[in-house]
This record gives C-alpha cells, sequence and structure tokens, in this order.
C-alpha cells in the first residue's frame, strides 16, 4: 500500500475530484471506460426503478449515485478525464434492440468521446438490424444474458456471433452470476459459446464474478477474450463478490497482455467513481499494469491515441 506520507498525487483518488491527478501521474491522457450506459430517458428511469426496488436481479439495496441527465452525466465524466466511454444498452424482451441501436448510434455521434454501442436479443431481425449497426459504424456492443434470460449459444443468435467475430467488433457481454446467477449466467455457457466462435471479441463483464479463476482461464486460452474490471475491487462489490488474492498475479499478466480493460457502470453505481480507480490501485500490481488496464488496452483495441499527448514515465 501507499505510504502515509505520499504526494497527494500518489494517493489512490477517495473523491472524484481528484481522479485527473490519478491518470496524470500515471502519465495518461485520461480514461478509457468500456463500461459505462447511456439509455433513452424513459428506460433509464425504469432500469433505476429496478434498482430502487433491489429487484430479483439486483438483489441488494443499490442506491444510484448519478442519478442526473445525459449532458450533466456526460460533463461529469468530462471532469473526470474519461476521454473514451460507451453507451452500453440492453434490451430485456422482444421488439427493443433495433430501436435502442438508433438511439445509442445517435448519441454516440453528438457526444464527443462516446464510442458507438450498439445491442441486440434472440430474434429473427438480429442478425439484420446487428449487421446495419456494424455498416453505421457501432465499435462495441453489449449483451447482458442475465436481464435477457437466454443462453449465448440461443440457435438465433448463431448468425449474430458469427457477425461479430468476422468483424472483430467487440461486445461486453454480462455472463458471469453476479450479482445472482441464473441458468444462463457462468462460464459454462460462455465457453460453450466460445467453443462455437473462438475468434469473438468479447468483453467479459466484472471480470466475471463471482467465477472468477474460470474466466480468467477463458481470456488465457482465447486470443480475444478480454474481461472489464466494473465494480471489482470496490468496497461495495468486495461485500458482495470479492476477488480471491491467489488469482492477482493471473489478473496482473492479463492486464499487461492488453486483456484487462477499465470498466465502472457508471452512472449505475452506489459509491463514487473514484471508488473504482482507487480499487484498482489498492492492488499494488504496478504502474505499467494501471496504465494498460485505464488507458492503453483500450486504446489498442479501438484505435485511439496511443499517449494523447501524455508524458510516460511521470511518477513511475
Amino acid at each position: 500500500m501507499l505510504a502515509g506520507g505520499a504526494a497527494e498525487g500518489d494517493r489512490p483518488p477517495v473523491e472524484d475530484a481528484a481522479v485527473p491527478l490519478f491518470w496524470r501521474r500515471l502519465g495518461l491522457p485520461g480514461l478509457a471506460d468500456v463500461h459505462t450506459h447511456f439509455l433513452p430517458p424513459r428506460l433509464l428511469r425504469k432500469v433505476w426503478a429496478y434498482f430502487d426496488a433491489a429487484g430479483p436481479l439486483v438483489g441488494t439495496e443499490w442506491p444510484i449515485r448519478y442519478r442526473w441527465d445525459d449532458e450533466a452525466r456526460v460533463a461529469h465524466l468530462g471532469r473526470l478525464g474519461v476521454r473514451a466511454f460507451t453507451a452500453l444498452a440492453y434490451p430485456h424482451r422482444p421488439g427493443m434492440a433495433e430501436s435502442l441501436n438508433r438511439w445509442t448510434l445517435d448519441f454516440a455521434a453528438r457526444t464527443p468521446g462516446c464510442l458507438p454501442s450498439a445491442t441486440f436479443f434472440p430474434e429473427p431481425a438480429a442478425a439484420g438490424y446487428v449487421a446495419d449497426a456494424l455498416t453505421e459504424g457501432a465499435r462495441v456492443f453489449k449483451v447482458h444474458v442475465q436481464v435477457g434470460g437466454f443462453p449465448p449459444t440461443e440457435p438465433g443468435l448463431d448468425a449474430v456471433w458469427g457477425l461479430l467475430a468476422e468483424a472483430g467488433v467487440p461486445v461486453v457481454v454480462h455472463a458471469g452470476h453476479a450479482p445472482v446467477g441464473t441458468a444462463h449466467t457462468g462460464p459454462a455457457p460462455f465457453a460453450a459459446l466460445l467453443a462455437r466462435h473462438p475468434r469473438l471479441a468479447a468483453i467479459v463483464a466484472h471480470l466475471g464474478a463471482p467465477d472468477y479463476g474460470a474466466f480468467l482461464d477463458l481470456a488465457e486460452r482465447y486470443p480475444r477474450v478480454r474481461l472489464d474490471t466494473t465494480m471489482a475491487f470496490t468496497p461495495f462489490f468486495d461485500r458482495l463478490e470479492p476477488f480471491p488474492p491467489a488469482e492477482l498475479p493471473r489478473l496482473r499478466a492479463l492486464g499487461l497482455a492488453g486483456k484487462v480493460l477499465l470498466g465502472s457502470d457508471f452512472p449505475n453505481i452506489p459509491y463514487p467513481y473514484a471508488a473504482q480507480l482507487a480499487g484498482l490501485a489498492g492492488l499494488d500490481l504496478g504502474d505499467d499494469w494501471l496504465r494498460a488496464v485505464c488507458w492503453d488496452n483500450a486504446a489498442a483495441l479501438f484505435d485511439l491515441p496511443l499517449d494523447g499527448g501524455g508524458t510516460r514515465g511521470a511518477g513511475s
């Protein structure tokens, strides 16, 4: 851990105002967050109401920290120095995904820093609207098999996974059991998907919690499988699904190999954004690892500027 007498910029950020000091000390141009959510306002209100009620797939009290409008949330990401982020949407029933894609792609077109984002659901039209989204420039997709209630190996999605594997466009997949498991979550259904589509560029949300080791295995086995850090190592998540310390060496190796990416779940988090970064810094995996996870790995995956003018080595 950092010594009590460390300079302010060397301490993990406790509040959001300290976040720019964190990435500047690392010599980065900012942060790249692959797991943030922007949704049509009416749907977002319903999502927040579900969290407020601690619905069956939440399973615990979960107060939303950043219950603001889109403009205020984008501005806050800017103040934090989040230079690249996503607008991950996900449907819970048929007939939603295509309209969500129109909204998220339009949002990205008018929001600097937002990667064009899209989604899909197992339904006859899926391959068509996914192909359309790719043509319109979608650079990342999101699938939530827990909320959607379907197996990733659903036959109706086989063509969709094939399209994404061929295009090399990453898809953030909530494949793990956390916070509440279902029949379709966990490493086994996801491993079955990868056996069918081994070239799929998948980003496993939440490091695959709680089956961290099994999802680390998949990231080691499949060249295009990555993981995001969303909520991991925060006090809130450690209380629910703590990461096993014995797996930290593998997490470090995967991060340095380009396979671990910063994710936050902003705005749907019950603590400051800074807590995500403090949790990562508190692992003591080194500045090179923090640089890779917080910027470089996403920069390579999404062809962002590798340094953006930042000065490497500062504070190392």
